[in-house]
Order: C-alpha cells, then sequence, then structure tokens
C-alpha cells in the first residue's frame, strides 16, 4: 500500500495536512480543540438558563430590565457556543469527484460526493462582511444556481486554500494562474 505524506502546516487554530495514499489525493484541515472554550461555552449556556428561570422561579413579571438581561444572556451564550467539528477533508479521486467530508468531535461524518463531469471550475472567492474579510473555496457546479463551499464549516487562511484549489484545478483541467498573473489590487495601473 502506496502512502505519501507530503506537508503539515498551522496557521492560528487550524491545521493543514495534505498527503496521497493510493490514487486518492487528500487534503485536511483540523482545529485546535480548545479545553477553555468547551467551559466557557457550558458556563454560557448556564447563565442563559438562570437568566431565563430566575423570573419564573421567582414568579415576578416580566419587566424592561429582564428582557435586556435574557437579550444578553442569549447574546454571551451564542458567542461562548462550542463548535463540534473537528476537521474537514477533501479526498479527490482523479476518475472519479471529489469527496468532502466533515468530522465532528462526536464521531459523525457528513460526506458529499461530487461527480468530476459536474465541476465546471473551483474558484477562490474573497468574502467580506461588515465586520470581517476573508477567503473561501468554492466548486462552480454544472446545473446548478449556487456555488458550494468546500469548507462549509471552518474558514482557513488562504496559505492553506491555494493548495487544495490548485489540486482540484489540475483534476478538472482548469487554467490554474500563476500568482505572477494574479492581480493586486495595490500594485498602481497605467
Amino acid at each position: 500500500m502506496e502512502h505519501e505524506q507530503k506537508g503539515e502546516t498551522s496557521s492560528g487554530i487550524y491545521t493543514y495536512r495534505h498527503h496521497c495514499d493510493m490514487e486518492l489525493d487528500i487534503h485536511e484541515i483540523f482545529v485546535k480543540k480548545s479545553r477553555l472554550r468547551v467551559l466557557l461555552s457550558y458556563i454560557g449556556i448556564v447563565f442563559l438558563l438562570v437568566n431565563v428561570c430566575q423570573p419564573v422561579l421567582v414568579k415576578e413579571r416580566l419587566c424592561l430590565g429582564s428582557v435586556w438581561s435574557i437579550t444578553i444572556a442569549i447574546l454571551v451564550a451564542k458567542c461562548l457556543q462550542y463548535k463540534p467539528v473537528k476537521k474537514e477533508l477533501v479526498v479527490i479521486m482523479p476518475a472519479f469527484g471529489v469527496q468532502l467530508e466533515i468530522h465532528f468531535w462526536s464521531g459523525r461524518v457528513d460526506r458529499r460526493f461530487v461527480p468530476i463531469g459536474k465541476i465546471l471550475k473551483p474558484l477562490l472567492n474573497e468574502c467580506v462582511t461588515p465586520v470581517t474579510c476573508y477567503w473561501s473555496l468554492v466548486l462552480l457546479l454544472r446545473d446548478e444556481e449556487e456555488l458550494l463551499l468546500v469548507f462549509q464549516k471552518f474558514r482557513p487562511p488562504l496559505k492553506m486554500l491555494v493548495p487544495v484549489w490548485k489540486a482540484l484545478c489540475t483534476i478538472t483541467n482548469s487554467e490554474c494562474p500563476s500568482s505572477s498573473g494574479v492581480h493586486r489590487p495595490n500594485s498602481l495601473e497605467t
């Protein structure tokens, strides 16, 4: 059984690992499990339950102060919510297609297979929101109106998305522009 390890890089909370096994090209992105974040999520849930149940148990009427307290408790609980995803995989099978996998800490695995003939082109997409900017890797699919996110739960940095994008370009026979051909918005054009 042929097994080739190609590389591993880390950035922030994400770790990227690439390896080949037989004819499969496997790209994995892991998230580091933070015990503090898990503990804080449970504390946030308890805080929310206490704030919601306290007016009911004391049998006092809901007033403006308790509504604000419940709203703030919901926001704190949402911010501290633990994301149960362990890793996301992109398994590239050159003759068949691409399998996208999401592995949860509970052991559950969600898989989605996309046949090679359905993929028109992989794209790197810059997503801009009012508070942040991040990159995502998407697949442009034949006969589909929406783009398919390759990493649905994670937002890995661009340096981890580029090798996956290049591998997807290779199997779909899409042109992969070199880094010198990429438009740089800060460069002066004459």
